[in-house]
């Protein structure tokens, strides 16, 4: 027997708001939807928003679920907020700039943004903008000056760091590097001397 073909009439498209249950409470597929979001990871308002709208959730619906979800903490922007701020800004290095840029991105409130911002100080992210370069350095030690100096301010930019404060890194941790290299000439000089003086001893 041939297969029969399903169409609309038969019931919803596969991916359709109502997941193939034809009479299934437009509340409960909402929840799911939003539920199976948030095993992934957290969620902001905004983005359980926009993946009820792409499943054609009621904008009505789509309100009193994501409006009970805050009510029981399964979305909070503000926890979401500070999370992705320390997160970030730790395991990347991320500016106040590019984090800020990210949250807004993912449709967090200004005040929520801004709290969260807080608390990266402006020695948080000197430290963090040094580690950064640090880590680059060795790999462009066969470079120019003027070519380490422009990749290197470079790659702090893309993370957000302003002009000003990428030169002031790159160019402290440049000299760093040069005083390190002249102490580590000193201490080998220092270490000739004496090799050659106990040398002298034993003849």
């Amino acid at each position: 027997m041939a297969k029969k073909s399903m169409s609309s009439a038969d019931g919803p498209t596969p991916g359709s708001s109502a997941d193939e249950v034809p009479d299934a409470n437009p509340v409960d597929v909402a929840r799911a939807i939003c539920l199976r979001q948030l095993t992934m990871g957290p969620r902001t308002r905004h983005q359980l928003s926009t993946a009820l709208a792409k499943r054609n959730v009621a904008p009505e619906v789509a309100e009193q679920v994501l409006d009970r979800l805050e009510d029981v903490s399964l979305i909070d922007d503000e926890t979401y907020a500070a999370m992705w701020v320390r997160s970030r800004h730790s395991s990347r290095g991320l500016s106040r700039r590019a984090l800020g840029q990210e949250l807004r991105q993912r449709g967090v409130a200004e005040p929520f943004v801004e709290q969260a911002l807080d608390d990266i100080s402006v020695d948080d992210e000197y430290t963090a903008a040094r580690k950064l370069v640090d880590k680059k350095l060795p790999s462009t030690r066969s470079l120019g000056i003027e070519t380490r100096m422009r990749r290197l301010v470079a790659m702090l930019g893309r993370k957000g760091y302003s002009g000003g404060v990428a030169m002031r890194v790159v160019r402290e941790a440049l000299a760093d590097e040069r005083a390190l290299t002249l102490h580590e000439s000193q201490v080998l000089s220092a270490m000739d001397i004496a090799l050659s003086d106990a040398a002298r001893v034993g003849e």
